[in-house]
């Protein structure tokens, strides 16, 4: 990957796109009615990935949305990637089968040690490992529970599995627009040595130059939600700041 990526957010919720604020399903707003529109307009103004969350599928533990996310990796140029109720390697073939380039594993991550360490050693780099953490410990079902286990602790071995990408969910921040828990994710990138994604927080242009700045420490994107949707400053502005 030669630069920094800007991974929009399409989070989906009974078909709609939505954002919730801290993970919390009581707290949501609906921002459009489908998500591949979303998508495709996120395409067309330049990105070369998506980030999607099948959300009804993180909190029943199975694929709800899927048929989204496949219509969008059939029909868009921009790479795509989903999380959410991602539990088999069914769920997971059938998704890089059609077209998709990365699967997020988060919860079962956490759940399902050697199912993930088998599935890294099948699929590579097209497993991310999603760690959603609250300070400093890993939550999982979507934000509903907080393990006893810390972040980099689970980082250090899931990169010992062979995890290449991260993405790292500061829930503390999420849906906030406070600002990125900057030093949380520079701590994962230095002390897994993988590449990790910032996610959570991110407010303004300001914040993804400071995380960009990190690009050789092994920070090499962030996902961005709220903001964009918020209208803080366009996709379009987002990649030209991370592309200067």
């Amino acid at each position: 990957m030669e630069n920094f990526a800007i991974y929009p957010a399409i989070d989906m919720r009974g078909g709609k796109c939505v954002r919730l604020i801290q993970g919390d399903y009581n707290q949501e707003t609906v921002y459009g009615d489908s998500p591949f529109d979303m998508a495709k307009s996120f395409s067309d103004q330049g990105a070369a990935w998506i980030h999607m969350v099948d959300l009804d599928g993180a909190k029943e533990g199975q694929i709800v949305g899927g048929q989204f996310v496949i219509q969008a990796a059939k029909n868009l140029p921009a790479n795509i990637q989903i999380g959410g109720g991602i539990r088999s390697e069914k769920d997971i073939a059938n998704y890089l089968e059609n077209g998709i380039e990365r699967v997020i594993l988060g919860s079962a991550a956490v759940s399902d040690p050697n199912f993930t360490k088998d599935m890294l050693k099948k699929y590579g780099k097209h497993i991310a490992i999603g760690i959603d953490a609250k300070d400093g410990m890993v939550a999982t079902h979507g934000w509903l529970h907080t393990s006893e286990t810390k972040a980099v602790e689970l980082g250090k071995a899931v990169a010992d599995a062979g995890a290449e990408t991260f993405i790292i969910t500061d829930i503390a921040t999420d849906g906030m627009l406070s600002g990125p828990n900057v030093e949380g994710v520079l701590q994962m990138a230095e002390e897994t040595g993988r590449n990790v994604i910032a996610s959570g927080g991110i407010s303004s242009l300001e914040d993804l130059r400071k995380l960009k700045a990190y690009y050789s420490h092994g920070i090499i994107g962030a996902i961005v939600g709220k903001a964009l949707y918020e209208k803080r400053f366009t996709l379009k502005e987002a990649l030209e700041e991370v592309k200067s």
